[in-house]
């Protein structure tokens, strides 16, 4: 009977011990999760206890998803909205940003234009894109500067037919696209498609004072080019913020031009002229070689005279003769001016 007594007695006090540890829980789960459970009950947010205590295992932090369900029931969305629990919690697990989705999901819904679901706001999260500042922006939409600040150069400079050069600055007013707002181009691509679009402009007016007097014939050239497709934005309008006159680009090239064709008129002048002191040379040089073939055969004249008078086949009458034509020959050359006389051949007997 006493040990009987005894076992009672031990688990008497386990069960107490049990007891009093199981109390001991619930007041620290309700210690913890207490002030939440209020916030979800008063509120209407159907968050119970034991779903934050769920939440606690699966390593979910309960006050975000609470605070994020109480924002969309105060705002008016109910379970068919599919902003749920369980779909919050997902989102959360998946790396998102649930207080942000819930914000954008109230933001468009205040303003009556913006079809937003939790589906596409948790899609437009999960892909890197601020789903809040992209709605804000579809409302009130966003200026960009181009060129963008910090850029290389402070101005778009594009030349017109005649050759003047202009540099413009201007504002593209954009409203975020959320259709195309995964997977759309940046802000980058909107500031280069437009600043193509106003170089193309400018370049194909015939005179810079046509852009001067017109300067929205930019504008309406780069809009009607629809340069917003396949980016996270929709262009509103692009207004041209400044517009100054630069230099003179057609002239500085004609001029660069006609240096270099000068430059190649002197290579060719002094190509030619290498070649006509060359052939002058070469000319000289073949005078050269026929004055001695004439002197070699002013040399044999002699022998062949004394050959002759050997030979009797020449007589002195002969030889004076021709001595005489050649002596008149000789002056008659002088009195025309047509050239020296004729050097002395030398006689038989020199």
């Amino acid at each position: 009977m006493i040990l009987a007594a005894d076992i009672m007695q031990v688990i008497t006090i386990v069960v107490i011990f049990g007891v009093f540890v199981f109390l001991l829980i619930v007041f620290a789960v309700f210690a913890r999760y207490f002030r939440l459970w209020i916030q979800s009950v008063t509120t209407g947010a159907g968050i119970g206890i034991f779903d934050l205590l769920r939440m606690t295992f699966r390593k979910v932090n309960p006050a975000v998803i609470v605070r994020s369900k109480i924002m969309a029931v105060q705002a008016g969305f109910d379970r068919d909205a599919g902003i749920t629990t369980k779909a919050m919690e997902a989102h959360y697990l998946a790396g998102g940003n649930v207080p942000m989705v819930i914000r954008s999901i109230i933001a468009a819904h205040k303003a009556k234009t913006i079809d937003l679901s939790f589906k596409r706001a948790t899609a437009i999260d999960l892909a890197g894109r601020n789903v809040l500042e992209a709605v804000q922006t579809s409302v009130y939409p966003k200026v960009i500067d181009c060129p963008a600040k910090g850029y290389s150069r402070p101005s778009l400079d594009a030349v017109a037919k005649n050759g003047i050069q202009l540099k413009v600055k201007a504002r593209v007013t954009v409203r975020a696209n959320l259709d195309q707002l995964i997977g759309g181009a940046t802000e980058e691509t909107i500031i280069a498609r437009v600043g193509e679009g106003i170089v193309s402009a400018i370049g194909s007016a015939d005179t810079h004072a046509d852009v001067l007097e017109n300067p929205d014939r930019i504008s309406r050239a780069v809009l009607a080019r629809r340069l917003d497709s396949q980016t996270a934005f929709e262009i509103v309008s692009i207004d041209i913020a400044d517009i100054d006159v630069g230099d003179n680009i057609g002239a500085r090239l004609q001029a660069d031009q006609a240096e270099a064709d000068t430059r190649v008129a002197r290579a060719r002048a002094e190509g030619r002229r290498a070649m006509a002191v060359a052939q002058e040379q070469e000319n000289r040089s073949k005078i050269e070689e026929n004055r001695a073939e004439l002197v070699e055969a002013e040399a044999e004249v002699p022998k062949a005279m004394a050959s002759a008078f050997e030979s009797g086949r020449l007589g002195i009458l002969d030889y004076y003769r021709l001595r005489n034509v050649q002596a008149d020959t000789d002056m008659r050359r002088s009195i025309a001016g047509t050239g020296d006389s004729v050097t002395r051949q030398p006689t038989p007997t020199d």
